[in-house]
């Protein structure tokens, strides 16, 4: 893991050119046909084939577009069938603005499917004193209250606790409906689509899962 210092200095140096890099692509070779579908931040292991994987990091992960999630996102209005992110957003400064960009790229009847660190079950086993349920990553850490902080925040990689009713706020004022939570690995409402997500999707524990998934359709005509 880069420390936050070496990656300010990564997006300082490259961000004008991923800015650049994202709108041309959005205005000159972004494919407008039927079935287009878009993974965002797939880092080193989680290349989807058949999808646009879009990603900040080119140079040790895989990825066809190089752009900053930050940014808008390098898709034309209503142009993407289906859209999917696992543990990225907890990364990123401006979720509000990050559910709309999605909302926008996405047609009518597309869904957004997205995951992050599970701040309802990280509480609760907290509260649990459940010590064996979080890990000591990234920092070795003995007490609960430690490994609490670890899977929050992860050194200050993440910038805020994602919960249900939290990302549902966010994703209804975006504009989404028909949003449902799935398990990791087990669910979707379009496994046609989303199977081969659910196949990289790691989970242990389904009464009290790591990861929070939820699912929601933009209002309009059916896929």
């Amino acid at each position: 893991m880069l420390n936050r210092q070496t990656k300010a200095l990564y997006f300082a140096l490259t961000g004008p050119f991923m800015r650049l890099n994202g709108f041309l692509f959005r205005h000159f070779r972004a494919p407008r046909k039927p079935g287009v579908k878009v993974h965002l931040g797939p880092g080193r292991k989680h290349y989807l084939q058949g999808w646009i994987n879009v990603d900040a990091n080119m140079f040790s992960g895989i990825c066809d577009v190089w752009a900053d999630l930050r940014n808008p996102l390098p898709f034309p209005d209503a142009t993407v069938e289906a859209m999917y992110s696992h543990h990225v957003i907890e990364h990123l400064p401006d979720l509000e603005t990050h559910f709309l960009e999605a909302f926008r790229c996405l047609k009518p009847g597309g869904i957004y499917r997205v995951g992050g660190p599970n701040g309802d079950s990280a509480i609760r086993k907290f509260v649990d004193q459940d010590l064996e349920w979080f890990s000591d990553f990234p920092i070795k850490r003995a007490s609960i209250g430690g490994r609490f902080e670890n899977f929050i925040f992860c050194r200050q990689e993440h910038l805020t606790i994602l919960t249900q009713s939290f990302l549902e706020e966010l994703m209804l004022q975006a504009g989404f409906r028909n949003i449902r939570r799935c398990l990791p690995t087990k669910e979707s409402r379009a496994p046609e689509i989303f199977g081969d997500c659910m196949k990289k999707e790691d989970e242990t524990d389904f009464s009290f899962p790591h990861t929070l998934i939820l699912e929601g359709e933009k209002p309009g005509s059916p896929r």
